[in-house]
């Protein structure tokens, strides 16, 4: 089975993957090509694509032996890159525009990269690997273009690849949302931990526990834990089960209106996925022979009648011939995982167990089930009643006057106005804050590199041209961010609105004193 590009109708976005330790003799340059989007341009354009990013990357070695290239700006492109492995990167070429909905933070866009390259990762196992034991790059590419193609379709909006713009700027990829629980819930949440791990027995075995959207509990490391709870929020969760889309983005969820920061056009009608896939094969390598599960197909997940989510895209066990159990990897214990959801009113539970681990394959997960359906099921009702009670809706977190982001760097945690409040923020605020961010992770870079792991405390306050105040603080490892559009117009009350929220909703964190 072949893959075949999607056409553009302009060559706003290009995204590519290739791996320098290939492709270096003459004649074999196609080698080096492992992923390329819009992958109907001709080769030449797409060695023309690499070739630059290729002599960028070791020209910035030169000054920055130790630091990877992150950024070239150049006077109509942005180039964007990733380092995703040793010598494996990802590089997004981005085409600069006038309007201003086609303003994006580059640190955004890195985090796509990441994004993309850290599931993969969670699904298949590292790229390096998988070249290792292909080296020909057959398999590599016959996983990367279809699994790519599928992420990007959370971002279409209508016919047009939307990415991550300005208006997205009081949001962070790459962490993940906690909720709030009191004491007597916490020690529920706990208990019903302890009671999944027996339903496994002796065998080591993680969990992940979400309400709604929101973390509540995870056994994880953190890396894992971002990973399996991004996927869960885009395919698994209530909400993504019936929207059959992910939920990240503002203006999916209340924004569809002006689509004018799209920077590509996607020329078909359906899914992008599924004419790429279906298609004859342009990829470099030619060979498609390998049976590639699909995991952020959308549509593919069902909730079946004893609670547990079901799926096909793991095909079917030849032992049993039963639907195969989904699996993923991990980077804790480098090893593959069976992938057990269930799932109650807005609780979703997510089991994992070692493939090694579990006797009989798909009948040694199907008994694990039914251990948790007879020994956990009471304690999951007791802790959605409880959950439930204490959960304040979608503007649980809303906080009147105020529009904010508060970021835990150092526990990969971040808090926001709920996204209906912050589409009712006008443009030039959103601009503000967005430029204000990008200043921010330039300072946040050169910190980096300057002080060799030192934190450096910073505060900006800004006045936009709309009168409003998008100030920022950054100290100890913690960041937040806030617009008040309906502050005084001197610095001196927006200063005491920030002291307030921070006193009041970050224990002091980010106060003066």
């Amino acid at each position: 089975m072949g893959l075949a590009s999607v056409s553009t109708a302009s060559e706003g976005i290009q995204f590519c993957i290739f791996d320098l330790r290939r492709g270096q003799n003459e004649g074999q340059e196609l080698d080096k090509i492992l992923f390329f989007f819009p992958a109907d341009l001709p080769f030449s354009t797409q060695l023309s694509v690499i070739g630059l990013s290729e002599g960028l990357i070791t020209f910035t070695r030169i000054f920055s032996p130790e630091a990877a290239c992150e950024v070239i700006e150049a006077e109509r492109h942005s180039h964007v890159f990733y380092e995703a492995e040793s010598d494996i990167w990802m590089v997004m070429v981005v085409e600069k525009s006038k309007e201003a909905e086609a303003i994006w933070r580059i640190e955004d866009l890195r985090k796509v990269l990441k994004e993309v390259h850290s599931l993969f990762v969670m699904f298949y196992g590292p790229v390096r690997a998988m070249l290792e034991k292909e080296p020909n790059g057959g398999l590599i590419r016959s996983h990367f273009y279809p699994f790519i193609m599928d992420y990007l379709s959370d971002f279409l909006v209508g016919k047009r690849l939307q990415l991550p713009s300005f208006r997205d700027c009081l949001k962070e990829r790459g962490n993940v949302q906690m909720l709030t629980v009191g004491r007597e819930a916490a020690i529920e949440v706990q208990s019903l931990v302890r009671i999944l791990e027996s339903c496994v027995g002796n065998t080591q075995c993680y969990s992940l526990i979400l309400f709604q959207d929101l973390l509540v509990s995870t056994t994880l490391s953190p890396d894992d834990t971002i990973n399996l709870f991004t996927y869960a929020v885009q395919r698994l969760t209530p909400h993504a089960l019936s929207s059959g889309a992910s939920s990240w983005s503002y203006l999916r969820r209340a924004s569809t209106s002006s689509h004018a920061g799209s920077v590509s056009t996607m020329a078909h009608s359906g899914s992008v996925s599924e004419q790429i896939y279906h298609s004859s094969d342009i990829s470099p390598s030619g060979d498609n022979n390998h049976r590639v599960s699909r995991p952020l197909q959308h549509g593919k997940w069902s909730k079946g009648n004893d609670g547990f989510l079901v799926t096909d895209i793991w095909g079917v066990d030849v032992g049993s011939s039963m639907i195969a159990s989904p699996t993923v990897w991990l980077q804790q214990t480098e090893e593959r995982m069976y992938l057990c959801i269930y799932q109650y009113k807005g609780l979703t539970l997510i089991l994992l167990m070692p493939v090694s681990s579990i006797l009989n394959g798909e009948q040694g997960v199907s008994a694990v089930k039914q251990q948790v359906l007879e020994n956990a099921s009471l304690k999951i009702l007791k802790v959605e009643e409880k959950l439930s009670k204490g959960w304040g809706g979608e503007n649980a977190y809303h906080v009147g006057g105020y529009r904010y982001l508060l970021v835990d760097g150092d526990r990969n945690i971040s808090r926001a106005s709920p996204p209906g409040k912050v589409t009712t923020l006008t443009k030039e605020s959103l601009l503000a804050m967005s430029k204000l961010r990008e200043e921010v992770d330039l300072e946040k870079g050169r910190a980096k590199w300057d002080n060799a792991g030192l934190e450096k405390d910073l505060e900006v306050c800004i006045r936009a041209k709309n009168n409003a105040w998008v100030i920022a603080r950054i100290t100890r490892g913690k960041e937040l961010y806030m617009v008040l559009e309906k502050a005084n117009e001197t610095l001196l009350y927006a200063s005491d609105a920030f002291e307030k929220f921070s006193s009041r909703y970050c224990n002091g964190a980010f106060s003066l004193d």
